[in-house]
């Protein structure tokens, strides 16, 4: 796309005629600095966003209500004004309905903690005005159902309206100005992602010697030509006082603001923000767990792991006897792998090729589809059982021994193979700092098209950035991924 710089840059400066004192002295010229409206388009996107959210707390504050008054034997017509303008101010003053306008990708799983702890008021605010306001009485294990489950429903509800809004709203057309590496991988990433609403309109790569007309006028021409929603500034390391100019004119233009801090690459989003006498610092975690965190993650994985293989045996039994009937050789595959501090292990899986799949590798090499890893979706070593069991990400559950038997965890990096694992220099080997997960980030984001270049910063991140809140998320956005057959 070209952007045309024939356009004059209109100065924000207040006119002659406002520009004399009271007394008709001469008054100095004052920049605008307000931000300039939204454009309509914008202004309906994030108002029917709100709009969506709002509703569907209040729903799940109201039904929550409604259950729990029914259950104490009161009417649940007591529940409508008792719980919507209490949870719609609690909201509201915890910023969840304005939160989305600053972000691309809007997970609703990520304000769980918060929703949680909103509820939990939610719930403790009714139990105090329950018994005043009502003839009724609300016992301890109600007001403990009305926190789960106004919890559970708003994290339910706000997916919904999430999905809802998405359609009412129309795409959000994002111009990506900056570092022309940035500029590509963003172009890539947003063109792959489809659970948000923006797609990339236009382009304005930076080159290192800078543009050869104003960058400014370059982006508010591509802005107002290009009907532009949002601009995603990529900075580099030596244009900050330039970028800072680009997001004061897209704040100027009415256009939202999101900016790629290249130093998040290397410490993640874990960081201490500290403030000395007005100058910002970010107090950068520890790389790695603790060794209390290790053992909450052990502990976390020796249950989760034994409740899973409790419950999914019948079902592993049947793969098992499937996967016999269909091909000649064992139900397990076992493979050797990395594991935490470069040590070996073998790893099990339901067999999903044939049986003698490693031998016919190298004849295949010229098929493989991923960088650094050998993928190939329609590999014809894959057996009919196996081509369900790979979509479904199911030939995987074997490894809940491997869990069970310390070798692996739930959530981790990806195990390598041992060739793999030889690719993989330098501080990049600072993976293997964690044990290897069944899943893990780059299971959510498509493990089959994720490079290994990319995928080793993704596990320092995972690394650089864990919680057990983080281990949860990323199983539960796995059980989708896995329903959806997006899998290998």
């Amino acid at each position: 796309m070209r952007f045309p710089t024939d356009l004059d840059y209109e100065s924000p400066v207040r006119p002659d005629r406002r520009l004399r004192g009271r007394f008709g002295r001469p008054r100095p010229e004052r920049t605008d600095l307000r931000e300039g409206a939204p454009s309509p388009e914008v202004a309906h996107r994030e108002r029917v966003g709100r709009v969506a959210l709002a509703i569907a707390d209040a729903i799940a504050a109201a039904g929550a209500l409604g259950a729990v008054i029914a259950w104490s034997g009161g009417t649940p017509l007591w529940a409508p004004p008792l719980a919507v303008p209490v949870i719609l101010v609690a909201n509201k003053v915890a910023g969840l309905y304005d939160r989305d306008d600053l972000l691309i990708n809007k997970t609703t799983l990520d304000e769980a903690p918060q929703l949680l702890q909103i509820c939990g008021l939610f719930a403790l605010v009714v139990w105090l005005l329950y018994e005043p306001v009502t003839p009724y009485v609300l016992g301890s294990w109600q007001a403990l159902t009305l926190w789960l489950g106004s919890a559970g429903l708003a994290l339910a509800g706000r997916m919904i309206a999430r999905r809802v809004a998405r359609r009412l709203g129309g795409p959000q057309r994002c111009l990506i100005v900056g570092d022309p590496h940035a500029v590509g991988a963003l172009v890539r990433k947003l063109g792959e992602r489809r659970d948000t609403d923006a797609e990339v309109a236009a382009v304005l790569p930076v080159p290192a010697g800078g543009l050869p007309n104003d960058l400014t006028t370059a982006v508010r021409t591509a802005v107002r030509r290009g009907r532009i929603d949002r601009v995603i500034v990529a900075p580099r390391t030596t244009d900050a006082a330039e970028m800072l100019e680009v997001i004061r004119v897209a704040k100027l233009e009415g256009v939202r603001v999101t900016v790629l801090p290249r130093l998040f690459e290397v410490v993640g989003s874990s960081v201490e923000f500290d403030q000395v006498d007005g100058l910002t610092m970010l107090g950068v975690r520890r790389f790695g767990l603790t060794r209390s965190s290790r053992a909450v993650k052990r502990v976390f994985d020796v249950a989760g792991s034994t409740l899973v293989l409790a419950a999914a045996a019948p079902f592993m039994a049947l793969i098992a006897l499937a996967i016999r009937l269909d091909t000649p050789g064992p139900v397990l595959f076992r493979q050797l792998r990395v594991g935490r501090d470069g040590t070996t292990f073998s790893m099990l899986k339901f067999r999903s090729m044939v049986a003698d799949a490693d031998r016919r590798k190298a004849d295949l090499r010229h098929l493989n589809e991923t960088e650094g890893l050998f993928k190939i979706a329609a590999d014809p070593r894959v057996t009919r059982v196996g081509r369900w069991l790979r979509r479904t990400s199911l030939d995987e559950l074997p490894q809940l021994i491997n869990v069970w038997r310390g070798e692996m965890s739930l959530v981790g990096p990806r195990p390598l193979v041992l060739d793999e694992d030889a690719q993989v220099q330098g501080l990049d080997r600072a993976r293997l700092h964690l044990m290897p997960g069944m899943t893990g980030p780059w299971q959510v984001l498509g493990s089959t098209r994720v490079p290994m270049s990319e995928m080793v910063v993704i596990d320092y991140l995972y690394a650089a950035n864990w919680s057990l809140w983080t281990d949860m998320k990323i199983l539960l956005r796995t059980i989708p991924h896995m329903l959806s057959g997006s899998g290998r």
